[in-house]
């Protein structure tokens, strides 16, 4: 994270927010991403990603606690990727599973973002 400015920490039920001044980690809490969890992620998090403005440079979404996602889930993360590029930033797909990545890839949703496998290829995509 940014020396320059103390991360925040913004937590939900159904997520958590990190921003430290141009970068907004979105982690859902998992371990699903269904039918119920959708709707309730996308109100915690639309209003809280327009607020930085173009001060968001990236916004990583983190699935690293996510094991399932159904295709209102993945319509989340569409969402919160469309959000994201509408105000400038690079949408960073970060932490899938296996199974969530060959899911994504089929329906060619990581096509939307850049991929990170690793933390230290997640550094390299925001510059750290």
């Amino acid at each position: 994270m940014s020396t320059s400015h103390e991360p925040t920490t913004k937590k939900t039920a159904t997520v958590e927010m990190i921003w430290d001044g141009s970068v907004l980690i979105v982690r859902p809490a998992g371990p699903n991403i269904g039918q119920r969890e959708a709707p309730i992620m996308s109100g915690d998090i639309d209003p809280h990603l327009k607020s930085f403005g173009k001060a968001l440079k990236y916004m990583v979404l983190d699935l690293s606690s996510v094991q399932f996602m159904s295709s209102m889930g993945i319509g989340t993360c569409i969402n919160c990727r469309n959000g994201a590029a509408a105000l400038g930033a690079k949408p960073i797909l970060y932490g899938a599973n296996k199974d969530l990545r060959a899911l994504l890839a089929m329906m060619k949703i990581e096509k939307l973002f850049a991929v990170a496998e690793t933390r230290e290829a997640l550094n390299k995509l925001v510059g750290r």
